[in-house]
């Protein structure tokens, strides 16, 4: 795909009519919700602009005129004589996705890189860098992906330098919150040596940090290039038009998110790039956004770490760590004071937050920045929380008071969740079972937008769908109509676009849609449907549809 290349746009000053489509509109979850389940796991019902009607499950029609929804239904039908038509047969027509946290550069690298997912044990993985190495000596070896449940131990940095031969190596653990890397790599960044979560095994914290900076700097102009553009075509292939990247000193570059929002729109997906550093005065919330090109300075700004690492804040030990309760790298003042002058400013803030003694110090933030500007700028500002994996109904009521949006990740608790789960092991089955209450924040009034953090799960909506329905915890998941309002409609509102059309198939909306051949579980299908088309402010970012038209 050529992402320079301007994308093909549908319609020019001509109208399109898509014919014999199945229309799936998500309503609007900001004025009402999107109602219950119908017979068939979705709500039927005519969709016109500012309604709140569930999804549309009947044949319907849509036409496009300039980018822009012109007419749907009866209305787009009675015009189909004049118009470019284009016959989808029976296939489903969704708003295009958004994914509301990606790390596109870290993601494409492992389209070339070493996939340990799934990884059976540590002889495995040096045997995977062993091989990389061996037909590539000495240039970096990127992987991604290891999980140490069910090893016994992991490797040493001994056993990794035989491994790697010199070369320097970088493999994130699943979260992206702990690495295993080569004295070859270390020799880049001395700094990490010593530093906050050093060991001769994994780093965390503040070591792991230098590390993958000096890693990602390994990277050359060229191979981050191609790994972005990688990424993207991903995304578009998959029926996502929109990923908001979040970016951040700890997690990439400023020239890595500068680099990728050269690439946003046209024939990719939109990018709204985040930028994760903390600041104290409106002043330095404005400059750092014109440094960075930034949307907000939100997304990984780290309050904390990741359960699967041991550096979610805790306030009571991990069960399976006694007296360790995990990593605070920023305290409620501070939390506070970043959130205040991003409201001053007009700038969206957030924060990563996954642990309990995490989601406290960002209420305790939350209520300090309210009380130095007021309750109403700070709804204003619509700041985001990422992720928000254990919270309680009255920090959900208290989070929706001041207008904060979630971005959460369904299939964090698809791989992790459960009684069985990684969840279960480091907090305890009474303390995992509530996690990721994605029903609790949905009724308490907080918007919700869904997303992969890719690489840490793949980018692939109907899995997120899937998994938001069939949480593993029986109260806490939703429905479908609700999870495909949180996948288009949240993402869109996630990035500040208030506006009653945006992610929906109404009159008046952009021409962001994708078609597919199925319904997935919008229809109560295991299966996943398969992307024909994907078109964002109605230029075409991907196409398979058989003899494709206008």
């Amino acid at each position: 795909m050529d992402l320079h290349a301007e994308g093909r746009l549908l319609s020019d000053p001509r109208r399109t009519v898509l014919l014999g489509a199945r229309v799936l509109d998500p309503g609007d979850p900001g004025r009402g919700g999107t109602g219950g389940h119908g017979p068939d796991g979705v709500t039927a019902g005519e969709t016109t602009a500012g309604t709140t009607t569930g999804t549309t499950a009947g044949t319907t029609a849509l036409e496009v005129t300039g980018g822009r929804i012109t007419a749907v239904g009866d209305a787009a039908l009675a015009r189909v004589g004049s118009a470019t038509v284009l016959d989808l047969d029976g296939a489903v027509v969704t708003p295009a996705f958004v994914d509301a946290h990606v790390h596109a550069t870290a993601t494409g690298l492992l389209v070339d890189g070493v996939d340990l997912t799934g990884c059976a044990s540590p002889r495995a993985l040096l045997d995977a860098v062993a091989a990389r190495v061996a037909a590539r000596p000495g240039a970096l070896v990127w992987g991604h992906g290891w999980e140490e449940r069910g090893w016994t131990g992991s490797p040493t940095r001994a056993e990794l330098d035989r491994a790697a031969g010199g070369a320097p190596v970088y493999l994130s653990r699943i979260d992206v919150h702990s690495a295993l890397v080569s004295s070859g790599l270390l020799d880049r960044a001395p700094a990490a040596v010593g530093a906050a979560g050093w060991s001769e095994g994994p780093l965390s914290a503040a070591a792991h940090h230098h590390a993958r900076r000096a890693a990602l700097a390994a990277v050359d102009p060229a191979g981050r290039d191609a790994a972005q553009r990688a990424f993207l075509a991903t995304c578009a292939a998959r029926g996502v038009a929109v990923v908001h990247e979040c970016a951040g000193p700890d997690i990439s570059s400023v020239a890595d998110l500068t680099a990728l929002l050269a690439l946003s729109g046209g024939a990719a997906p939109g990018v709204v790039g985040y930028w994760g550093e903390p600041v104290a005065s409106a002043g330095q919330a404005r400059e750092m956004l014109a440094a960075t090109g930034a949307h907000g300075l939100a997304g990984d700004l780290f309050v904390d770490g990741s359960l699967g690492s041991r550096t979610a804040s805790l306030r009571a030990p991990y069960a399976d760590a006694p007296g360790v309760h995990g990593n605070r790298y920023l305290d409620a003042d501070a939390i506070g004071s970043h959130l205040a002058a991003c409201t001053v400013a007009g700038v969206q803030a957030g924060f990563h937050v996954i642990g309990d003694a995490a989601a406290d110090a960002v209420l305790a933030g939350l209520a300090g920045a309210a009380r130095a500007t007021s309750p109403g700028a700070v709804r204003a500002a619509a700041h985001r929380v990422e992720h928000l994996e254990m919270v309680d109904a009255g920090q959900a009521r208290a989070l929706a008071a001041l207008g904060v949006v979630a971005s959460v990740q369904p299939l964090f608790d698809a791989y992790w969740g459960g009684p069985g789960g990684m969840y279960a092991d480091r907090l305890g089955r009474a303390r995992a079972a509530p996690m990721n209450p994605f029903a609790t924040l949905l009724a308490a009034g907080v918007t919700l937008a869904l997303g992969s953090d890719s690489p840490v799960t793949p980018v692939g909506p109907w899995s997120a769908l899937r998994a938001a329905v069939d949480h593993r915890t029986p109260g806490s998941g939703l429905d479908p109509g609700e999870a495909l309002a949180a996948h288009t409609v949240g993402g869109r509102r996630a990035a500040g676009d208030r506006s009653v059309t945006a992610g929906r198939l109404v009159v008046g909306a952009a021409a962001s849609y994708a078609v597919w051949d199925g319904a997935g579980v919008l229809d109560g299908s295991r299966g996943t449907p398969r992307c024909l088309r994907t078109v964002n402010d109605g230029r075409v970012l991907f196409d398979a549809l058989p003899d494709a038209g206008g």
